[in-house]
């Protein structure tokens, strides 16, 4: 979002990031094309560029390579509902799946998405990678874990974290369960110092990356300004 102005909010769990373009953007003059392949190349070169500050020096294993994609939404409310089924992806999975996006998934999949976050907060409560994680690390088979879990609903899967590994889910951090929001703000910055030494503050646009519910309506009546 440092990189490109025209980005009014980023929505991301694990490697897998959509970002949203205002629909006034004239960006390369709206070429998806040109639009989907700087922005990606910009995250992967990112990607590669911080990988060791955040990651304790270790080293990457594969070179990183994402795709993307770019879908244009009639209005605001779809946008919000793709948003929204988003987030609920990332709690009902508790982990990312491996693939890299840029703003959408797909035209044929917003739909998919409109009826998905109607089910949303049903989905917050309902974990999955979590137990099923657990359940290999303590030396299931990836089949049998699974099979364990087949058709449990949440309350199932929140007991089994409880009893069996001493988890529970909702004290996870915020950042696995609901992803990385990432909006502009505007924040007070030191400019220089009097000579006094009292320092000399000025707004200026920064980011701020925020762990919340985006399915709700709270988020978007403090943010107003996004779409």
């Amino acid at each position: 979002m440092r990189e490109f102005a025209d980005v009014r909010i980023a929505y991301g769990t694990s490697d897998e990031y959509s970002f949203v373009l205002h629909h006034s953007s004239g960006l390369y003059g709206r070429r998806s094309s040109k639009i989907v392949s700087v922005v990606a190349s910009c995250f992967a070169a990112n990607y590669v560029r911080w990988w060791g500050n955040l990651m304790g020096g270790t080293p990457l294993r594969t070179t990183p390579v994402f795709d993307g994609r770019a879908v244009c939404y009639p209005d605001a409310a779809t946008l919000r509902d793709y948003l929204s089924w988003r987030q609920a992806d990332c709690h009902i999975n508790n982990q990312a799946r491996r693939q890299g996006r840029f703003c959408t998934r797909g035209a044929g999949e917003a739909s998919l998405g409109a009826r998905l976050c109607s089910e949303a907060a049903s989905a917050r409560g309902d974990p999955y990678n979590t137990p099923y994680w657990e359940l290999v690390k303590s030396g299931l088979k990836p089949p049998d874990a699974q099979a364990a879990l087949s058709g449990s609903d949440a309350g199932f899967k929140n007991e089994l974290l409880f009893s069996r590994f001493g988890i529970n889910y909702n004290e996870l951090p915020e950042q696995f369960r609901k992803g990385s929001v990432v909006v502009r703000r505007r924040e007070r910055v030191v400019v220089k110092h009097r000579d006094d030494g009292t320092p000399v503050e000025r707004e200026r646009p920064g980011l701020a990356v925020l762990h919340c519910d985006i399915i709700g309506e709270r988020f978007w009546q403090e943010h107003p300004d996004i779409l």
